[in-house]
C-alpha cells in the first residue's frame, strides 16, 4: 500500500483478536483511531491540523469539551474553539445486517464475524469524524430497514449510534435496492456514503441502486467485508452447504469448491469494482483478521482526494 504524501505507513495495528477482548464499542473505537493517528505525521492531505482558528458562540448540542471555560470566567458568554481541521463534512454509515455478515464464529473465542468487525470498523468511522467535528449517521439493514440516525454533530447522537451500533445483530436477507431508496429519501445533503457489507448480491444491481446516489453528489465508499474463511472454504469431499440468508441446501464438491471457487469469488470482486467504478464510488477489500487501521487508512486516502 502507498501512503499519501506527507505520511507514513500506520503503525501501533491492534489486531481484532485484541479489539474481541475490549467489549465496549466506543472504547474500541477510540484504541484504533489514537493508534492509527499517533502513527501518522500531521499533514493537510487528511485534514487532522487542530491548530485553534477561532471562537464562536455556543449552541445547545455543542460538545462542552471545546468550550473556553477561561474566556467563559472572563467574559460570561459561552464560546467554543474552532480548528484549522474542522470539515463540516456529513459521513453516512451504511451497514448491512444481513444473516450472512454473522458468519466467523463468536467473540468467545476471540474470532470476529463479519459483523462484529463491520461494527467496530463503523464505530471508528465515527470517532474519526466525531474528531473532525464532523455530522455522522447510519442506516443498518438487511431485507428492511433495521435502524436509522441522520447525521448529526450532536454529542448526544454520537453516543446513541454507538448504542445502536451495539445493539446491532445478523437479520435475515438483503434488499439492497429498498435500503438504497429509503437514504436517499432521507439523506438529501451531500456528503459521503460509506457502504460496510459482504457484498453477496449481483454487482449490476448494486451499481445501478449506488448510481442514483453519486448522480446526486454524494462520494460513495464502499468496505468490502469478508472472512478469510470465505476466499478460501475448508470443506471434506462431499458437502451439504446451507445459504444463510435463503436456507438453501446445495450439495458440493470439496475439491471442485477447493479449486473453482476462488476463482469464481474473484471475478464476483472484479464485478463489484466494475460496478463501483461506473456508478462513481470507490472499492476496497477488506479481511476480518486484519487490523482495522489499514481500512481506516483506505477512508483517510479516499477523504484526500474528495477534497
Amino acid at each position: 500500500m502507498n501512503a499519501p504524501a506527507g505520511a507514513r505507513t500506520p503503525t501501533r495495528l491492534i489486531p481484532p483478536e485484541i479489539l474481541a477482548g475490549l467489549g465496549n464499542l466506543e472504547l474500541v473505537a477510540r484504541a484504533v483511531v489514537d493508534g492509527m493517528l499517533n502513527g501518522l505525521h500531521r499533514t493537510d492531505v487528511f485534514g487532522f491540523s487542530q491548530e485553534f482558528a477561532e471562537y464562536r458562540d455556543y449552541v445547545p448540542g455543542d460538545d462542552p469539551r471545546f468550550v473556553d471555560w477561561n474566556a467563559y470566567a472572563r467574559t460570561g458568554r459561552p464560546y467554543v474553539k474552532r480548528f484549522e481541521g474542522e470539515t463540516n463534512t456529513r459521513l453516512m454509515l451504511m451497514l448491512d445486517v444481513s444473516a450472512s455478515m454473522g458468519f466467523g464464529g463468536g467473540l468467545g473465542g476471540r474470532k470476529a464475524s463479519k459483523l462484529d468487525y463491520s461494527r467496530w470498523l463503523a464505530a471508528a468511522l465515527a470517532w474519526l469524524a466525531h474528531r473532525q467535528h464532523d455530522a455522522v449517521g447510519l442506516l443498518a439493514f438487511h431485507d428492511t430497514v433495521a435502524a436509522f440516525q441522520p447525521p448529526s454533530g450532536r454529542g448526544v447522537a454520537g453516543e446513541r449510534l454507538f448504542h445502536t451500533l451495539d445493539g446491532l445483530r445478523a437479520g435475515s436477507g438483503t434488499d439492497w435496492p429498498a435500503a438504497l431508496r429509503h437514504l436517499g429519501a432521507r439523506v438529501s445533503r451531500r456528503g459521503i456514503l460509506a457502504v460496510l457489507s459482504d457484498f453477496y448480491c449481483a454487482p449490476d444491481v448494486l451499481g445501478q441502486a449506488l448510481r442514483g446516489l453519486c448522480v446526486r453528489g454524494h462520494d460513495v465508499f464502499l468496505l468490502h467485508v469478508l472472512d478469510p474463511a470465505e476466499r478460501r472454504p475448508d470443506v471434506g469431499r462431499g458437502a451439504a452447504l446451507r445459504d444463510a440468508e435463503t436456507a438453501e441446501v446445495m450439495e458440493v464438491d470439496g475439491q471442485e469448491l477447493r479449486s473453482g471457487y476462488p476463482e469464481r469469488l474473484a471475478e464476483h470482486e472484479r464485478g463489484l469494482r466494475r460496478a463501483a467504478a461506473s456508478a462513481g464510488a470507490d472499492y476496497v477489500r477488506v479481511d476480518t483478521d486484519q487490523p482495522l487501521d489499514r481500512a481506516l487508512f483506505e477512508y483517510l486516502r479516499f477523504r484526500a482526494r474528495q477534497s
